[in-house]
């Protein structure tokens, strides 16, 4: 949305001059409240049923509410005065076109306090709707993309509480507030002059790096969320309850619980055929207790057939791989249909509240605001952030290097000592290098973070895009550069084994102890008592309580873990084939503790509304199609293939042929299944096509009118 400015919003009505009396006209712009109206002493109480008492006005009749619901807390510093207070609050109420955010404002039950309660009337949020491009339903029942001017053949348009869900109306007014942006130079009353905001600054962003606003986050429901969590993690019932969760947090989270959901239960089908496997095949049995004690062990009898079991698990693992992508993307595309989000609007948006640059013209959009030349962007890039991250995936093979060292200084110590002990210190340099790696991947993220931006991206889309590349190239490397090149330069099949067999037995250990321990533990003695309120406790210490929860940390960290599992999964299961079964046990826990964790460990986070995993789900394609040529070289190094070229004498150069004529067949096979499961279901596709039709027809309207 495009702010008309801040100039208007000092004139706005007087927002700490509130009667009490529920959400009425607002005041002419520049009328000052009256002594009487100042003076009057706020209610005791924050009440989500208080009739508008202590919050702004609106001037629109339609958005006149007999209850006004808190949406989100603005902590303030501690050095603001009641003059920036007021401003504040006035900033917030003043409507769009004086430059305002048209929101509804509460200065809690001291008006010289350091919080403001925000909440939104019915006109801001319907018209952000339309902006966002969520589609809702219309009066025949089905989705359509929601337009303002036609507000009233959608169902439910009249309660906001119905009509949008909790995340979707916290996060319209976090999109409103970092789209606010200054008309023309202005000083903030009460700051000194270094703080005055220049033409088309963001207000938001500029009030942050003044210390004027120190938080902004969305409000906890106490009873939707006591209720959520009941359907969720408390009972014993196995279906997530997604539909609440997204009303509840929003679509990005639904959308990880939903694939988390989708992808446990498609572990199934390869954790029995690793089963079946280890269970009837005396190779792979002979070969796991090789990679537990480090030693080589005779089979008992010979192997028989020309199809080992290790054959199998791969051509499994390439084509089951393939599938659960295909079958996710159609699962997807229903729940964005279901959640509305399928037809999100991409048109030309204000620039991020972290864009800087020289004011200007927009060529594209023909708005004043701040420019950055392309060559700039990516001058930084090449000189300073591919350099840094070139030097952090050297510290990877760094690390690779001394994981090595270490796995032959284990190996000579088992060689001279033969003991349990030195059994067990073969582990050591796996588990050393896992904690390298752990704490090279928390200090990388940072430095990426910082790195993004220092990049200037203009675009949200931009700026996330690069972030994430550059943390999945680091990932890359960091968790698969090791076992690759075990695989294909030394050519280790019982190292790959092994290492690969630790990996998961002390990952899984570790993320129980991080999932499931830690959190109950944190929940316990930590973030426990801060929850303790008692029903005489006003409701702003109820708000402030929730400040002392740390912020939600996001879903990077949870889909790196699913995207390092399914690599462990598609790249080398046939090298170990109870992968799957580990990866399964982990998961059944996983849902939980995530679930546990977001709902009582951190602060309720703000949830832009997404169509999909979004790059997520373009890094999982792209390990499925690394995976053929991973286990092709695989099975070339596997020793019923030596055998068999040994009693038949086929030559090398022949079974290298032959590798590749497989792996181009099975490359086939995954687009031709691709090209055959379409990503979306025909019900589905005629839906979107037919809310592309609608949009259309509304555009041409709205040109003829104009």
């Amino acid at each position: 949305m495009s702010k008309a400015g801040a100039d208007g919003a000092d004139g706005a009505d007087g927002a700490d001059g509130a009667d009490g009396g529920g959400a009425g006209d607002r005041r002419e712009p520049g009328k000052q409240p009256d002594g009487e109206a100042t003076g009057r002493k706020l209610l005791n109480k924050l009440s989500a049923a208080s009739a508008g008492a202590g919050w702004t006005k609106v001037s629109c009749p339609c958005c006149m509410s007999g209850r006004v619901e808190p949406l989100v807390l603005v902590k303030l510093g501690q050095k603001v005065g009641p003059e920036t207070k007021r401003w504040l609050l006035r900033l917030m109420a003043a409507p769009q076109k004086d430059g305002g955010a048209a929101l509804l404002a509460h200065p809690g039950e001291d008006p010289s306090g350091d919080i403001i309660v925000v909440s939104a009337p019915r006109c801001t949020l319907l018209r952000a709707t339309e902006e966002l491009g969520l589609c809702k339903p219309y009066r025949h029942g089905d989705m359509e993309a929601f337009s303002y001017s036609d507000r009233d053949n959608f169902k439910g348009s009249d309660n906001m509480e119905a009509f949008l869900t909790l995340a979707e109306r916290q996060f319209i007014v976090k999109y409103e507030l970092d789209g606010l942006r200054a008309q023309k130079d202005l000083r903030i009353p009460g700051l000194p002059d270094s703080c005055t905001l220049q033409n088309r600054d963001s207000i938001w962003r500029k009030l942050g790096l003044a210390g004027v606003v120190l938080d902004t986050f969305p409000l906890h429901n106490p009873e939707k969320l006591k209720a959520l969590s009941e359907a969720w993690y408390s009972g014993n019932q196995l279906a997530q309850p997604l539909d609440s969760v997204n009303e509840y947090f929003g679509s990005p989270v639904a959308f990880y619980f939903s694939f988390l959901d989708f992808y446990t239960w498609s572990l199934l089908p390869p954790a029995l055929v690793g089963l079946s496997i280890a269970y009837f095949s005396a190779e792979v049995q002979r070969e796991m207790v090789e990679s537990v004690s480090g030693s080589q062990v005779q089979p008992l009898h010979a192997a028989s057939g020309p199809v080992s079991g290790h054959m199998l698990q791969a051509v499994f693992s390439m084509l089951w791989s393939t599938l659960v992508m295909e079958m996710w993307k159609r699962r997807s595309s229903s729940l964005s249909y279901r959640w509305g989000t399928m037809h999100l609007a991409e048109r030309f948006a204000e620039p991020r509240p972290g864009f800087h640059g020289d004011l200007g013209v927009n060529p594209v959009t023909g708005r004043v605001e701040p420019l950055f030349p392309e060559w700039q962007r990516d001058l930084r890039m090449a000189l300073v952030s591919l350099p840094l991250v070139a030097l952090f995936l050297g510290l990877v093979v760094l690390g690779m290097l001394g994981f090595y060292w270490l796995e032959a200084q284990a190996q000579q110590l088992h060689k001279d000592w033969d003991s349990l002990l030195s059994q067990a210190l073969l582990f050591m340099p796996s588990v050393l290098h896992i904690l390298y790696s752990n704490m090279l991947a928390t200090v990388y993220k940072k430095v990426a973070q910082s790195l993004t931006e220092y990049e200037n991206h203009r675009e949200e889309s931009a700026f996330q895009s690069h972030l994430t590349a550059k943390v999945l190239v680091f990932i890359f490397f960091n968790y698969f550069a090791v076992l690759f090149h075990i695989a294909f330069f030394k050519q280790d099949v019982l190292l790959l084994r092994k290492r690969l067999a630790s990996l998961l037995i002390v990952t899984q250990l570790v993320n129980q102890v991080t999932e499931v321990v830690i959190p109950f533990l944190v929940d316990r003695f930590i973030s426990a008592p801060h929850r303790t309120q008692s029903e005489h406790d006003s409701q702003e210490y109820k708000f402030r309580s929730q400040r002392t929860l740390p912020a939600f940390p996001g879903l990077f960290a949870e889909y790196i873990e699913l995207l390092v599992q399914f690599g462990y999964l598609s790249l080398f299961s046939c090298v170990f084939p109870l992968t799957a079964v580990l990866l399964l046990l982990n998961n059944l826990t996983e849902i939980r503790s995530d679930a546990y964790k977001i709902c009582r460990l951190f602060r309720k986070p703000f949830s832009a509304p997404v169509a999909n995993m979004g790059v997520w789900q373009i890094a999982f394609e792209v390990l499925s199609f690394v995976s053929v040529v991973s286990n092709c070289w695989l099975l070339l190094l596997s020793p019923r293939l030596q055998e068999l070229r040994q009693e038949d004498g086929v030559s090398s150069t022949n079974i290298l042929l032959m590798a590749v004529v497989v792996e181009h067949v099975l490359i086939a096979v995954k687009f031709v299944m691709a090209a055959m499961i379409p990503d979306e279901p025909a019900w589905i596709r005629k839906k979107r096509e037919h809310i592309e039709y609608r949009s259309m027809q509304a555009l041409r309207q709205q040109g003829k009118e104009s």
